[in-house]
């Protein structure tokens, strides 16, 4: 099946990058531009050149650089980022139907990473957790005890950036200690992305992985600290 024409690949590039924040590693594109034409076949994708190389990366390659000309895309090394005008174009040609999404995605992103760890961190404490950010390569961790060895919650804020990055550490500490995985994203179209790609590469940790928008985050918090005090009695030990 021949590849789609390098100008029809520019829009799900762009779709992509702004999906998951404005920049993201090429290799992640690779594997997640081919459901935009489901007419593709595996072999289509593992099908080489004379010279060895991928003949869809190099369709993938060819695009990044029509859109770089253009203005739209920023190439650094393995990482692709959407420019200011990349971004006008893909809320432009961007589908009805995610139009709403796209609302609900700027109303919730009143939290910076750091406010959102705070928030956790604090939420933790009420709840009579020992909780700690940037602890060793987590975002946020919680732990029964300051003493205890195992980290029975992790969570990863990824309001920007690489939605598989922050998934790869959550699977890792489910996987090292069966800790329970939180990841926090932006809005609902950041959510809608997270799970597919736990139906995909990410499957394992599917049943087990909670996926919170900032907006509930920050109303969670809101709602515990006009109970803190009692909730800290109630939780308090002996």
């Amino acid at each position: 099946m021949p590849f789609p024409e390098t100008s029809r690949l520019e829009l799900p590039i762009l779709q992509e990058l702004k999906a998951t924040g404005g920049g993201d590693q090429l290799r992640y594109l690779y594997e997640r531009l081919p459901r935009y034409f489901p007419q593709l076949t595996r072999q289509d994708l593992e099908e080489r050149a004379d010279s060895g190389r991928s003949r869809w990366a190099r369709a993938v390659q060819r695009a990044g650089r029509q859109l770089e000309e253009k203005g739209e895309l920023r190439r650094e090394k393995d990482q692709w980022k959407i420019t200011a005008k990349g971004m006008k174009r893909a809320e432009a040609e961007a589908m009805t139907l995610d139009a709403p999404a796209g609302a609900v995605e700027r109303k919730e992103k009143t939290l910076t990473h750091k406010e959102a760890q705070s928030m956790l961190v604090e939420i933790g404490l009420m709840l009579g957790k020992n909780a700690e950010a940037e602890f060793e390569h987590y975002d946020v961790v919680w732990r029964d005890a300051a003493s205890s060895p195992r980290l029975s919650h992790v969570f990863e804020v990824q309001i920007s950036g690489s939605v598989d990055s922050a998934l790869t550490r959550l699977k890792h500490a489910y996987d090292a200690q069966r800790s329970r995985p939180f990841l926090v994203v932006a809005g609902e179209r950041d959510r809608r992305f997270a799970g597919k790609r736990l139906t995909e590469s990410f499957h394992e940790i599917w049943e087990m992985i909670t996926v919170i928008g900032v907006g509930e985050l920050q109303r969670l918090y809101e709602a515990l600290r006009t109970q803190e005090v009692l909730l800290r009695k109630i939780v308090a030990r002996n």
